[in-house]
């Protein structure tokens, strides 16, 4: 029997970034279903199921970027945590900054986890490693 694959939804802007993930998500064990789009507003639209995004299925957790165009992390972290449809899915802040005041305005705004992202393949090979082990092996992510 085949395990269905964890969608998880990538909100990051930068393609170097999108690659990256893209190759740390092809070396874990557990499929994934990665769909990526490029800024909040497109987040938003994915999430509600608008627009060309009618027919997409909401994923398990979310990977979202900061500081981004037109709709930034924080203005999502406060949409997600208002609509009662999608505020139990998990957020991973997966971002650049390691700012005190980035990560507890994270948190305030109910993000699951907070992550800064490493410099070297390695090392975020690490962090997307450490994502699947807690939550996709011991987190019960919504199906």
């Amino acid at each position: 029997m085949t395990t269905p694959p964890v969608r998880v939804l990538l909100v990051e802007d930068h393609p170097a970034d999108i690659v990256l993930t893209r190759k740390a998500f092809s070396r874990l064990t557990t499929p994934v279903q990665l769909d990526v789009v490029l800024d909040g507003f497109e987040a938003m639209r994915f999430l509600r199921q608008q627009g060309r995004y009618q027919n997409t299925v909401r994923p398990h957790l979310i990977l979202l970027d900061l500081n981004m165009p037109r709709m930034d992390g924080r203005e999502v972290l406060k949409a997600v945590g208002a609509d009662p449809a999608l505020k139990t899915i998990p957020i991973i802040v997966l971002t650049t900054s390691s700012a005190a005041s980035d990560v507890a305005m994270a948190y305030t705004l109910c993000a699951n986890s907070y992550l800064a992202k490493p410099v070297g393949f390695e090392d975020f090979l690490g962090v997307i490693a450490s994502i699947e082990r807690y939550w996709f092996h011991t987190a019960l992510i919504p199906r």
